[in-house]
């Protein structure tokens, strides 16, 4: 009866190593796929989110030199304006991915430029194509 209870053990206890190696394998290959897949995603979510606030930073630019050119009492509520969006653009922490404000002062910028947009005039639309960022006017 001995014999025939160790390879009982036996096959159990392979049952168990068998099943502790291939969670070990499976462990380590999802962990090496999530981290692939994370940076991945961060890239390419990273690139929209320069994409977009350096359209807002050009845009700004833009308008801001072209009111200069013809300074008046409206201008210069515009020109405010766009300094605070331009501030707020430079202050934004492009290199911390773990700020933690950083999808709320993201969504102040887009506010911000939305408010621009109306006190020039300009209907926004921030796109975000498959080739590349417009805005469209």
């Amino acid at each position: 009866a001995a014999p025939s209870s160790d390879m009982f053990d036996e096959i159990v206890m392979a049952e168990e190593r068998f099943h502790g190696e291939g969670y070990q394998e499976g462990y380590a290959e999802g962990s090496h796929v999530g981290v692939v897949e994370g940076r991945r995603y961060g890239s390419l979510h990273g690139a929209k989110m320069g994409s977009e606030i350096g359209c807002y930073l050009g845009f700004a630019l833009t308008w801001q030199c072209l009111l200069q050119k013809c300074p008046d009492e409206k201008n210069s509520k515009k020109i405010k304006a766009l300094d605070s969006l331009i501030g707020m653009i430079q202050k934004f922490p492009y290199e911390d991915p773990t700020y933690e404000k950083l999808q709320e002062d993201l969504d102040k910028i887009r506010g911000k430029f939305k408010q621009v947009c109306s006190m020039l005039n300009i209907q926004s639309d921030f796109r975000m194509g498959t080739e590349r960022s417009s805005l469209t006017f």
